[in-house]
């Protein structure tokens, strides 16, 4: 690997390792406030919200500039966030901000893989980064459940600026404010990546232009017969993964009775799965081969509706792991096949932007089945096993739809795939 790939994971471990610890101290800020369960839920899919909207600019805009700026200024994005939680910000609204950022980061850390790394070394990339990012999901909602809790908070509390009262009172808050530090290390290694002297491709001069473009890029990956079927896989993959950090809490809360801190340690345990499923996947599965794993994705909504019926922590540990370990063996192989392909038919930016609108419009459309199904009176037990069956549901159906390609435009799929197979 070249050695700017080495700095973009650096800052990416940092990035997502104060988005996931921030999640656990936001969640924590609305318990202690007294804060309903569905608004606690509902941080999932409002930290998805400007990944949606602004779908159609955030890849241009990744493709229009040098991505290690660009995800400096996504990082310093995050920060504001984090200040507006701080002082008086609603929760929900400030951790949108967080995502907007989020949301702008995304399309620069995929888009220079395939800018620095050529397509052999995609699958191998996209399991160092996965890996590194689910290490960083664990030890950031462990960091985030040790600062809300009573030691961690203590020392934090004691932590005051001279002649200044930063009104920084209660756990969440000392962890909020810790977090605004370690964006602040990610967005100091942004400045380190290396410019990779790809052409930038210039911002038109009216951004509703892009509308269009996107929706038709948007079009062509749906009707590419490889893309389609590594977009829907994705996306539903995403969606539920999105929602597994509040799912696993709520769920340790109900089950278990644990409070916000022992639970965001099982978090960590789907994360470890997952990372063993990642790096798995990266040194067995080839681009070529990467729908060979799908059925598993239907394995894994299964496991997610039998989860309502683990209710001791010797069961939870392995059950956890195992269905995390699934989703990162999927994820991978299935990630690299659509960047390849979004790469070979519109450019690397622009394919994310793509990818990043369908997989968060799927966190946010469950995000939002979940909190409604809260606010409804659905009890965290229903409300998971309705994602398990819909996860099933869906992947039996992006299944099918692989085969019937394979039938009826057999020409076609072998050649994208002979393709994907020369390139990797």
């Amino acid at each position: 690997m070249k050695r700017g790939f080495y700095t973009i994971m650096a800052a990416q471990f940092f990035s997502s390792l104060a988005d996931n610890a921030l999640f656990v101290a936001a969640v924590e800020l609305l318990r202690a406030g007294g804060g309903p369960e569905w608004q606690r839920a509902a941080l999932v899919p409002m930290f998805a919200l400007f990944y949606v909207v602004l779908a159609p600019w955030v890849g241009a805009f990744a493709d229009s500039r040098p991505k290690g700026w660009v995800m400096f200024v996504s990082n310093a994005i995050k920060m504001a966030g984090c200040l507006a939680m701080l002082f008086g910000g609603h929760p929900l609204l400030a951790y949108a901000i967080v995502g907007l950022g989020a949301a702008a980061y995304s399309p620069a850390k995929y888009g220079i893989l395939t800018e620095l790394l050529p397509p052999s070394q995609l699958v191998k990339a996209n399991g160092w980064i996965e890996g590194l990012t689910i290490a960083s999901i664990i030890l950031g909602v462990l960091l985030g459940g040790q600062l809300v809790g009573p030691h961690l908070s203590q020392y934090l509390l004691t932590i005051d600026l001279p002649g200044f009262d930063t009104g920084v009172d209660t756990p969440p808050e000392a962890a909020i404010a810790a977090m605004i530090a370690v964006y602040g290390i990610a967005a100091a290694i942004n400045l380190r990546i290396p410019r990779t002297g790809v052409e930038m491709r210039p911002l038109p001069a009216n951004l509703l232009a892009l509308l269009p473009d996107f929706w038709r890029c948007n079009g062509r990956l749906w009707r590419d017969r490889l893309g389609q079927i590594s977009l829907a896989t994705t996306t539903l993959f995403w969606g539920v993964s999105g929602n597994m950090r509040y799912i696993v809490l709520a769920w340790a809360a109900a089950a278990l009775h644990y409070s916000t801190t022992q639970a965001a340690s099982l978090v960590g345990v789907v994360a470890v799965g997952t990372a063993l499923g990642a790096v798995l996947a990266s040194m067995r599965v080839r681009l070529d081969r990467a729908t060979r794993v799908m059925p598993l994705g239907i394995l894994m909504g299964g496991l997610l509706t039998l989860m309502v019926f683990v209710d001791r922590l010797w069961l939870a540990v392995p059950f956890l792991i195992v269905m995390g370990a699934l989703g990162g063996y999927i994820v991978v192989p299935m990630n690299a096949l659509l960047q390849h392909r979004g790469h070979n038919l519109m450019g690397a930016g622009r394919s994310i932007a793509v990818q990043n609108f369908n997989e968060q419009a799927c966190i946010l459309a469950l995000g939002a089945l979940y909190s409604a199904s809260t606010a409804g009176g659905l009890s965290a037990f229903g409300a998971i096993a309705l994602l398990g069956s819909v996860v099933m549901a869906f992947m039996l159906i992006i299944q099918l739809w692989h085969r019937y390609n394979l039938r009826h435009h057999t020409a076609q799929v072998e050649h994208l795939l002979e393709v994907a197979r020369k390139d990797h």
